[in-house]
């Protein structure tokens, strides 16, 4: 069986609740099916239209979205929808029957390249959904479930990859200037992700991946959290939802490490760009620290980085 989770998510529609899983469940193609007939080629959409209160079945990357009809609340329905939609991804059912065959599929990909604070790091960001969480790759040895990566590191001036949703992050060695590779390597990814190519080959057990604190798919990641302290909690919480999409525009990442309380101590990961980059310091000292010091008052006074 596989390890599907669902989570549930609302959308500004009403009508329309999202069920986001923790794997692909298609990497080619966005679905939308009307009735049961239009969904011959989705086994999940034909079953979810036994429901008599679903009116649309939307498939995409990584979750379903049901449009219902008015005769029920989702408040009365959704866990049981999310409870059927698991239990069929977990007995292996078939999500899109032609998703199985990808070899003479093209998928239609734009990459471009964007620079980051960091002068050693430039970001490629992709009109598509690459990964489920991020990951982040110090050689090609801790790259061999990783074949995007592994293969950039044939580059020899490539000297660490991140991948985050829709983009990678390429840490350079000095022997190569920007000006000198970032077609090069724009093309490269770009080719890649077109001939459909995986990225990852099993998204649980890359090294260095990490996800929201806040909404954790491994059920081990949520018990560890559950038995931290509630200040580390609410510094996990302000990361998350203050902090992680600042630096992940800058192609970089930020995780908890530990809380001191003695000390009044925060420790930090940097990842990606913000790994070894220049201005980090000054982030984590003006931003990030003053952040937690104002929030988190009496109980925060430092904060320290380590390069992920």
């Amino acid at each position: 069986m596989s390890n599907f989770t669902i989570n549930i998510q609302a959308t500004n529609k009403p009508g329309i609740i999202k069920f986001e899983t923790n794997k692909f469940l298609t990497r080619h193609e966005n679905y939308e099916f009307n009735n049961i007939d239009e969904a011959s080629k989705s086994p999940l959409a034909q079953q979810l239209f036994y429901l008599p209160f679903v009116k649309t079945v939307y498939i995409a990357q990584n979750f379903i979205a049901i449009e219902k009809y008015d005769i029920v609340e989702w408040n009365d329905v959704q866990e049981e929808v999310a409870a059927q939609i698991e239990d069929f991804l977990n007995k292996d059912g078939i999500v899109i029957k032609d998703e199985t065959d990808t070899s003479s599929k093209a998928v239609p990909v734009t990459v471009y390249a964007e620079s980051t604070p960091n002068p050693g790091v430039m970001k490629f960001v992709a009109n598509k959904k690459l990964v489920l969480k991020t990951a982040e790759f110090k050689n090609i040895d801790d790259a061999k479930d990783a074949p995007l990566a592994q293969q950039l590191f044939h580059f020899p001036f490539v000297k660490a990859v991140f991948i985050d949703s829709n983009y990678v992050s390429i840490h350079k060695y000095d022997v190569a200037e920007w000006e000198e590779i970032t077609l090069e390597l724009r093309e490269f990814i770009t080719n890649y992700l077109q001939d459909g190519k995986e990225v990852l080959k099993a998204e649980t057990s890359a090294p260095q991946q990490t996800e929201s604190a806040s909404h954790p798919a491994n059920p081990e990641v949520s018990q560890e959290i559950k038995d931290l302290d509630d200040t580390s909690k609410q510094v996990i919480a302000i990361l998350d939802e203050y902090i992680k999409p600042a630096v992940a525009s800058d192609g970089g990442n930020i995780l908890f490490d530990s809380y001191n309380s003695e000390s009044k101590t925060v420790k930090v990961i940097l990842q990606g760009a913000c790994s070894g980059c220049p201005s980090s310091t000054m982030t984590l000292k003006s931003g990030i620290e003053t952040m937690l010091r104002d929030m988190l008052r009496g109980k925060v006074d430092y904060v320290e980085a380590v390069n992920g």
